[in-house]
């Protein structure tokens, strides 16, 4: 048994337009191989079944140079496969069906659908292997089948990620949610305001007494600012060797919920916090 597992492939195609299909996409790529006495394995006097035949004929089940048995065990295999997949990713009780496809490199060929958000999803496509593929990689003796998994759709029903274009956002918002992450935590996706950020950076040198922490500022720009604040980061430190004294810079996230803020609403707001800062802890904006 031969396996191969090919990841962060981006193929581009032509699909339908919706929250679920993009031209670009991540894929998670997989190939099994099988010789004659692992497709056989299982079944009684298996050792005089053929996996091939020289003058076959190409049907909806089977490709000319397969056996319909052999096709069909591949084809048992491999979907009992990929719904212990599903059921692993989405639980036991999760809803699949399998659709009729075409794919250039695999016949037959299947989608297989999960029911998410009401509706049916594409997760991946899959089938057994075209023979002439193997033939001129020299594995001639061998039938495969193969998969490709669709990242973003995957994870769209594991997070509840609403849009694929989500994806391509360059949104801090969104990328946030997920930064320093563990694949295995439970993370919920949750929607940020259609109205653009407004970012402004604030910089100040901190007491010698060491009476302050990042906590105590991210407080007190979240009294001021309230909600429109979205995120407060600790971007840059900065030790001055002559002066004995350290920087921070903090980048703030400004964003409202309901309306587009203008950058000079922000500013006022961003003064009224670095006069706040200034005051409250005793430190020299820079």
């Amino acid at each position: 048994m031969e396996q191969r597992v090919i990841k962060n492939s981006v193929p581009f195609g032509r699909d339908e337009i919706d929250s679920t299909h993009y031209p670009v996409f991540h894929q998670v790529d997989a190939v099994r191989l099988c010789g004659k006495h692992e497709v056989f394995r299982s079944i009684e006097n298996g050792d005089k079944m053929a996996v091939f035949e020289n003058e076959g004929e190409r049907t909806a089940q089977k490709q000319e140079a397969h056996t319909l048995e052999a096709s069909k065990i591949m084809e048992d295999e491999l979907k009992s496969t990929l719904i212990v997949l599903a059921q692993d990713l989405f639980g036991q009780e999760v809803k699949y069906r399998w659709v009729d496809a075409y794919f250039p490199f695999t016949h037959p060929s299947w989608e297989l659908e999960v029911h998410h958000q009401d509706k049916w999803m594409e997760l991946l496509g899959c089938g057994i292997m075209e023979q002439r593929i193997l033939q001129n990689a020299g594995a001639q003796d061998r039938i495969g089948w193969a998969l490709g998994l669709g990242l973003e759709r995957l994870a769209m029903c594991l997070y509840d990620i609403p849009d694929i274009r989500l994806f391509w956002s360059t949104d801090s918002g969104f990328l946030s949610q997920f930064e320093n992450r563990d694949p295995h935590d439970c993370i919920k996706y949750k929607p940020v305001s259609i109205y653009p950020q407004c970012i402004n950076d604030i910089s100040f040198w901190l007491p010698n007494d060491g009476d302050y922490t990042s906590n105590d500022f991210y407080d007190l720009v979240r009294e001021i600012g309230g909600d429109i604040v979205e995120q407060i980061s600790l971007v840059d430190k900065y030790f001055h060797p002559k002066k004995q004294h350290t920087s921070h810079c903090y980048r703030i996230v400004y964003r409202h919920m309901e309306k587009t803020l203008t950058q000079e609403e922000v500013n006022t707001i961003h003064k009224q916090i670095e006069k706040a800062v200034a005051l409250k802890f005793n430190v020299s904006i820079r």
